[in-house]
């Protein structure tokens, strides 16, 4: 056992690792908890840490912690944020409800890392001071959600939203035939098509953000049952003033703590629009994915980046790679998101009891749907070439096209028009010259596609 210590806690004696700045609390949910081999999220762990330390100064601006502590705390909390010791979290994502096998691994590392710099720290009396597991991971979900979601997220969602608009303003006369039900339709321009993408995005992004806004609200200072019990009744309205300074984010106190504590409603809305998120992707994928298919017997209108080779025993094959990791991206993202639902239920009376769960679903997404976002603009719609003769052509052909003439012949002789140049494999426009009693000048203008794309003649 020369590679252990002996550690102690209200339940007895413990084997540590003798080089683990962990505990033994720690130490008892790691053997209790082999479930997935998956920690709680990095991004996680930095947040408590943020919660650490402003919790140690709003101690001290009160008066509850000394200033030598303090500093020892910060410092420790300040490793752990810039990415430090991350090999000390090893405590598996399901474990008990509340988090607080979390919360303790967190609290005995700073106070471990604290007493290596020669300041006596206790992990419950000094870093966990004012705070309760029940507050300190329901916030934590809250600063790590918003962090991921404005600095990760958000920003790849702006990036494929811009090279959308590079290539939906290259493309704003290239003229396709729409299509719905998978049936040929009205022309549209490939730019609208894109148009189309790029407006899905700005909306789910607005709608993501502002939910996220509402995650800014966070219950610390809540403690144990949202009483606030061994807290100063001051500490809430300090702790969030050094979150605020330290974070650079506008965190602001739940006036009643105990809905952010045994409810995560607002963590549940945030799920919610980022499954959101993920069908747009899964939308936008599955378009480039028809409008690649072929190159022969398919659509053929775009050809994607040739990646990587696409099958082990057809030579020359190259498969849509990349919008299809992304649809498997959106398709996981909703199962987490039910997920999310269903410990939305598990409040039960002053405490939500699936939060580790909802914690490190969140950020899962988060981190998914960012990377996606990435791929997707990088390695998909920014380099697809359009197959231009097949798209007008296509065009050319479509015998819906004899829509923009049921204002003038009616929809009856349109639709005889259509089947016979269907049938007969005719232009339409030639089998319109014959029966509909229109010149051909006014035929091309009535029928012309790209004028349709902006709603046609009147």
């Amino acid at each position: 056992m020369s590679d252990f210590r002996v550690e102690k806690d209200s339940l007895g004696e413990v084997h540590v690792p003798a080089d683990a700045l962990w505990g033994a609390q720690t130490q008892r949910a790691v053997d209790n908890f082999p479930v997935s081999g998956q920690p709680l999220p990095s991004a996680f762990i930095k947040a408590v840490a943020q919660v650490k330390k402003a919790a140690a100064e709003a101690n001290t601006s009160l008066g509850l912690l000394d200033n030598d502590r303090r500093d020892a705390i910060v410092d420790a909390c300040d490793a752990l944020i810039r990415g430090e010791h991350a090999d000390q979290f090893p405590v598996d994502r399901y474990q008990t409800g509340s988090g607080t096998s979390t919360n303790m691994n967190v609290n005995e590392v700073i106070a471990s890392i604290a007493r290596r710099a020669g300041m006596e720290v206790h992990p419950n009396d000094h870093v966990n001071m004012s705070q309760s597991s029940n507050d300190v991971i329901p916030t934590s979900i809250h600063v790590s959600a918003v962090i991921g979601v404005k600095e990760s997220l958000i920003p790849a969602l702006t990036h494929l939203r811009g090279v959308i608009y590079e290539r939906e303003a290259l493309f704003s006369e290239q003229v396709k035939t729409g299509r719905t039900h998978l049936m040929d339709a009205m022309p549209v321009t490939l730019g609208q098509e894109l148009r189309t993408w790029r407006e899905q995005l700005v909306a789910a992004e607005a709608r993501l953000e502002a939910t996220a806004d509402d995650l800014l609200a966070v219950p610390q200072g809540g403690t144990a049952v949202g009483t606030g019990v061994n807290a100063a009744p001051e500490f809430a309205e300090q702790f969030i003033r050094f979150l605020k300074k330290n974070t650079g984010y506008p965190f602001r106190s739940l006036e009643h703590k105990f809905v952010g504590q045994s409810a995560v409603d607002g963590p549940v809305a945030l799920s919610s629009q980022l499954r959101g998120i993920g069908i747009v992707l899964t939308k936008i994928a599955n378009d480039l994915r028809w409008m690649n298919s072929g190159p022969i017997h398919g659509l053929a209108e775009i050809s994607l980046p040739a990646l990587q080779p696409g099958s082990s025993i057809m030579p020359g094959k190259v498969n849509p790679v990349i919008p299809e990791s992304v649809a498997m991206v959106g398709a996981q993202v909703i199962g987490l998101d039910s997920a999310v639902a269903i410990a939305g239920q598990s409040g039960n009376f002053q405490l939500n009891v699936m939060l580790p769960l909802v914690a490190g679903n969140l950020l899962d997404m988060v981190g998914l749907l960012g990377n996606a976002a990435g791929i997707l603009a990088d390695k998909a719609i920014k380099d697809f070439s359009v197959n231009t003769d097949n798209l007008n052509a296509g065009v050319g052909r479509n015998p819906v096209l004899v829509t923009a003439l049921n204002p003038e012949i009616g929809y009856s002789l349109a639709s005889d028009i259509a089947k016979e140049a269907y049938r007969t494999g005719r232009p339409v426009i030639d089998v319109a010259e014959e029966r509909s009693g229109l010149s051909r000048t006014r035929l091309e203008q009535l029928m012309d596609p790209l004028k349709l794309t902006h709603g046609g003649l009147d």
